[in-house]
């Protein structure tokens, strides 16, 4: 029986409300009842891999941070995968403060978005923050400078809400670095593959274009949806359509046989 067949869902549902009372963390992931559900999925999977690897530090990035909510939700599941999975999660927020730049073009949607779109009020923003580290500045240049100024624990999760083509290729660029600042598959959700009716999202402009270029111009690297996502969640959601993997061939763990583990 399809989990999409609507009589399956509002028992679901109900479900899901009851779980969020769980202080079982595995549960309140299985069943999206946990704020920001592509956030908590990426950030335990990419916990659960470094632990496999023998890996006890990661860091998660949150590509656009707007107003904050995503970041200190971000924050929050860190605490929650660290204290359940013994994986120190380091957390990083890039931003430019100011909102979003010109378009570059039609691949950037201007249809869609403009100038100026999701400034932040970045005082507020840091009295809300915690632990996390919010780097301000056209993404451009603060993707350049990240590695070498932060020197993060290898990177598991991250989450990509720039909106714009040009501003997601460059955050891609992040992928550049060497490899040991990397797990050997990261877990990826970019934000703006889905939207709605009237923005219709194709390979051709967008976060979808970014991926495709990205793809093309990386031979030992690839971004790949993780396929049958939504067939495995309780239940299927959009941003299950959102979620991909970077697969880095060559790393040097990624050939390494993880032994899954068993709560």
């Amino acid at each position: 029986m399809s989990l999409l067949n609507p009589k399956n869902i509002f028992p679901r549902r109900l479900l899901r409300q009851i779980a969020k009372y769980s202080a079982y963390l595995p549960r309140r992931i299985e069943w999206d009842a946990i704020e920001k559900p592509p956030y908590a999925y990426g950030t335990y999977y990419a916990a659960l891999q470094a632990h496999g690897l023998g890996i006890s530090k990661i860091s998660v990035i949150e590509f656009g941070v707007n107003g904050g909510n995503g970041l200190v939700a971000l924050e929050k599941i860190a605490k929650e995968v660290s204290e359940y999975t013994r994986v120190t999660v380091d957390v990083y927020g890039f931003d430019t403060g100011v909102g979003m730049p010109e378009p570059v073009d039609y691949r950037d949607l201007p249809y869609v978005w403009k100038r100026g779109f999701y400034r932040m009020d970045t005082e507020l923003l840091r009295k809300k923050l915690k632990t996390a580290t919010l780097i301000l500045g056209d993404v451009a240049d603060t993707v350049i400078k990240f590695i070498e100024e932060h020197k993060p624990s290898p990177v598991g999760f991250v989450a990509f809400d720039l909106d714009y083509y040009s501003s997601t290729v460059a955050a891609l660029r992040l992928f550049d670095n060497a490899q040991s600042f990397f797990l050997p598959r990261v877990f990826c959700y970019f934000d703006d593959c889905v939207g709605d009716d009237y923005q219709l999202h194709s390979h051709y402009t967008g976060e979808l274009l970014a991926i495709e270029e990205f793809n093309g111009n990386h031979d030992n690297m690839k971004l790949a949806k993780i396929h049958g996502l939504s067939y495995k969640r309780r239940i299927p959601d959009a941003w299950n359509e959102e979620m991909y993997g970077l697969h880095i061939f060559d790393h040097k763990l990624y050939k390494n046989y993880i032994r899954p583990r068993k709560d």
